[in-house]
């Protein structure tokens, strides 16, 4: 079951919508980033030096509109902005890490249409805000406090572009990849969805010593995540046997989720990578407390794998952001989910497209398994992913009929199956997963219940 709030501008991760139109609008980005900048440094006492914010964006039109607008809000409150262009969402939060900057924006709606844009925001350690943060600066959002705080003359801010950015990046994600080793002999297939990474990716494998083929590395502002990238992986596989290539690795939109295909062309999904990698770091006592954090959409073989191996797991809410905060709270390196956010927090603060593919790339040069046999270690039970438009997103418990039926199937699946209900975080829809031992029956199901949501919400 789930519930969301009508008035909050802040999702699962971020604020998004379509630009142009609220709450992604001009006047809203520049609202945010006044509020944002009093609430991370506003009351800030016995500090001269003005606060640092690094801005960095995926390839939309809008992005340029996103930009001057968050620049100019943090300038209006006397920041120093420093602007870094195109570049993952891994590296944004890298970059504001090494710059010591006092916070890390990024504009991007992720795996989204071009049409779509969003804002996340990183601490100055690199960790994206909870949700007491964000809600205190919906809060400042035209309030009489913002208002006051008005810095004129020499304390107005200024903005510069940062031109080494991806440079500094590209060192960075491949001082994780073991020193001893090197990619020479492999084919890389390289989709990297005509997004933020299409510069970097091609240069960090090429480096490493693969003989990369490269698709959706021409964007236009428009073909972003246009039938490319990890949310449609299928061109990536077919790639991959075209060119007789031992892996293919499928970014989204901002490169911090990947897709991964064997060297048949055979899909390897979030799970199975986070298993992959999970088994690796137990078997080299690397796994923290021997567990990674999941998700409830998450299969079930990932558990079962794991815990064949001496591992487990715990669960998160849905969303990377949420994934991290209890990785800290437990004390864990390792966490993901399905849709191929994986974090190693030993590296990094947010999820890490292609350092989740540097990792599964270094796995089989250690041992030397191909990747088809490495995912052969995770039996995936079937799963059904269904989505459904809805108007509002108001309590599914509200709805007596919604209640009825989903209590049904999961009475009905018992404990060899179960069901997650829940609303997308960025998007107009509910999702319905479910999972069990017959992909036919448990597709029934699903669209049952997506049926009865859409007569209810729709």
């Amino acid at each position: 079951m789930s519930s969301s709030s009508k008035d909050r501008i802040f999702g699962t991760d971020g604020v998004r919508g379509i630009a142009n139109q609220p709450p992604m609008t001009s006047e809203t980005a520049m609202a945010i980033g006044r509020a944002t900048a009093y609430s991370l440094f506003g009351k800030r006492s016995g500090v001269t030096t003005p606060p640092r914010v690094v801005i960095g964006k995926d390839t939309r039109l809008s992005g340029y509109m996103l930009e001057n607008a968050l620049s100019a809000g943090f300038c209006s409150m006397g920041a120093q902005v420093f602007l870094v262009g195109p570049l993952p969402t891994p590296g944004i939060a890298f970059i504001t890490r090494s710059m010591r900057a006092d916070a890390g924006i990024v504009i991007s709606a992720s795996h989204n249409p071009y049409h779509y844009n969003g804002i996340k925001i990183f601490d100055r350690f690199g960790y994206k805000l909870p949700d007491a943060k964000e809600k205190e600066i919906e809060s400042l959002i035209g309030s009489e406090t913002l208002e006051r705080f008005r810095p004129t003359m020499e304390d107005i801010g200024r903005a510069k572009r940062i031109d080494d950015a991806i440079g500094r990046y590209i060192v960075y994600i491949k001082d994780t990849f073991p020193n001893d080793l090197a990619l020479d002999g492999f084919r890389v297939v390289l989709d990297c969805a005509n997004g933020a990474a299409y510069k970097v990716g091609p240069i960090v494998f090429q480096e490493l010593g693969a003989e990369i083929f490269p698709i959706h590395c021409s964007p236009n502002g428009k073909n972003i995540n246009d039938q490319c990238g990890a949310v449609y992986p299928s061109a990536m596989a077919r790639a991959v046997r075209d060119h007789r290539a031992e892996i293919g690795i499928a970014l989204d939109g901002d490169a911090d989720r990947v897709i991964l295909a064997d060297e048949n062309g055979e899909i390897v999904d979030g799970d199975q990578v986070l298993a992959i990698c999970a088994l690796q770091m137990l078997q080299e006592g690397t796994l923290k407390n021997n567990t990674c954090v999941v998700t409830p959409m998450s299969n079930m073989g990932v558990q079962v794998a794991l815990a064949r191996a001496g591992g487990k797991v715990v669960e998160a809410k849905v969303g990377d952001r949420y994934i991290v905060e209890t990785m800290r709270k437990q004390g864990l390196n390792l966490g993901g989910e399905q849709s191929g956010h994986i974090v190693f927090l030993d590296h990094n603060t947010t999820g890490d497209g292609m350092m989740a593919a540097l990792k599964v790339l270094a796995i089989m040069r250690k041992t030397g398994k191909r990747l088809s046999e490495l995912k052969a270690q995770i039996e995936l039970f079937p799963q059904v992913l269904e989505s459904v438009f809805v108007r509002n997103k108001e309590a599914f418990e509200r709805f007596p009929r919604i209640v009825e039926v989903i209590t049904k199937v999961q009475t009905a699946l018992g404990d060899r199956g179960r069901v997650v209900v829940r609303y997308s975080g960025t998007e107009p829809l509910a999702r319905v997963m479910i999972e069990g031992e017959d992909a036919g029956v448990i597709q029934a199901y699903a669209r049952e219940i997506c049926h009865t949501i859409q007569a209810q919400l729709g």
